[in-house]
């Protein structure tokens, strides 16, 4: 059985970020991915400028730019198409790392490519899902692992294991087994893309309604994808439910099971209708999350990213918490060591950050400013939306969640309070 520095389960953004931080700071690592094929799955999603600023100090942000949108703003519409508050992002706002709206398949592909130049792509190991964790003592801990059709494979060994295995966690499981099923927020999401013409600024993130009479998100993650300027246009489609859709990625939906909500969003800017009518897959996922844990770390053993903290998607910070996460578990690891001490440090750090997070997207992320002004308006389009709300509360909004978050105009990479 061959013994590892670092195991880490699962290939996702997490994990491979982590990957990339263990080889810069000269540990070895290997990888076990339960898909037999590591595919480009997903549709579009953000990542924040606190995050990319860790992606350009691992020599990646470069080749992650070529393949994404540069996010240029943010911008937020009542259901009638009316603007309401705009704000500039990533380099535009002053952060020295940009905000990237990308399909998550390409961030991933990205990630994937420069891991498997660095480490080896032997030490990417797909087809292994790991089913659980034992402390072997003498510093090892062993791995549990099994096929995709079951049946069991030889275990490995490492000196810390690190699960970054997603919301459904075989080693939080291990860890909490009394903990039950993630908690649905009573938002259903429909998610699509669509090659568009640009619209707004080509690099705007819109984000338009509100949950109860139906919400948009809709940004562009890839340019000029036909040699005409079209984009990849990525939405998600918000609605209340009574009852969440299966909770799976790949799950597939259904246009006629939401696009009532949005049958009459014609605006002058973009046609929304539209845009849903003219996709050709939709996948369908309930919004939910986890309470924060007391703790991630138990001996050699931690857990990163939606295995540790999953959050309701509200304020496009899933991935980069995840990279955050990453970056500072291998400061840690190379500042102390292989073993508990720098795995419980990574815990007092980021866990209390990421439960922040987690609460913040819960009830006070940046689309509460929609919350506002549809309640104080009534839900009827506004002559002026200073009648409605100040901009200076709408900043104030803003602000919050990114101080939440950790972000602050010129932040490179490790947040204030984040030491490495």
């Amino acid at each position: 059985m061959k013994h590892d520095e670092v195991i880490i389960i699962g290939a996702g953004i997490g994990g491979l970020t982590l990957a990339l931080g263990l080889h810069a700071a000269g540990i070895g690592c290997r990888i076990y991915e339960s898909a037999a094929e590591i595919l480009p799955l997903g549709v579009g999603i953000n990542v924040l400028p606190h995050a990319t600023a860790e992606l350009q100090a691992l020599g990646v942000l470069e080749a992650l730019e070529r393949v994404a949108v540069v996010t240029r703003e943010a911008a937020f519409f009542n259901r009638f198409g009316q603007l309401v508050y705009v704000e500039p992002a990533g380099r535009w706002a002053g952060y020295a790392a940009p905000q990237l709206s990308i399909h998550r398949g390409d961030l991933q592909g990205v990630l994937l490519a420069e891991t498997a130049k660095r480490i080896g792509a032997e030490n990417i190991v797909a087809g292994h899902a790991c089913t659980g964790v034992e402390e072997l003592g003498g510093g090892r801990v062993c791995v549990s692992l099994r096929d995709p059709a079951g049946n069991a494979l030889p275990g490995a060994e490492a000196s810390v294991v690190v699960a970054c295995d997603g919301i459904h966690s075989a080693v939080r499981r291990q860890l909490y087994p009394e903990e039950g099923a993630p908690r649905y927020s009573g938002v259903n999401m429909w998610r699509g893309v669509t090659a568009h013409a640009p619209f707004l600024s080509g690099a705007t993130m819109v984000r338009a309604g509100w949950f109860s009479v139906g919400k948009m998100v809709i940004y562009p993650i890839r340019n000029d994808i036909d040699g005409h300027r079209q984009q990849l246009v990525n939405w998600v489609a918000e609605l209340e439910c009574a009852e969440p859709v299966r909770q799976d990625w790949s799950t597939r939906g259904r246009i006629d099971d939401f696009f009532a909500a949005f049958a009459d969003w014609h605006f002058d800017w973009l046609d929304v209708a539209a845009l849903i009518r003219e996709t050709g897959t939709v996948l369908a996922y309930p919004m939910v999350d986890r309470d924060p844990l007391p703790r991630w770390s138990f001996g050699r053993v931690t857990l990163l990213g939606d295995a540790a903290h999953p959050m309701v998607p509200r304020g496009s910070n899933g991935a980069g918490q995840a990279i955050l996460d990453a970056a500072f578990l291998a400061a840690q690891l190379a500042r102390l060591g292989l073993g508990p001490e720098a795995l419980a440090e990574y815990d007092r750090v980021r866990n209390a950050a990421t439960a922040r997070v987690v609460l913040a997207n819960r009830s006070t992320p940046p689309d509460t400013i929609l919350r506002e002004v549809h309640e104080r308006s009534g839900d009827r389009p506004f002559v002026r939306i200073e009648d409605i709300v100040s901009r200076e509360e709408l900043e104030r909004i803003a602000g919050s969640y990114k101080t939440v978050a950790g972000m602050g105009p010129g932040n490179g990479p490790s947040a204030p309070g984040e030491q490495r």
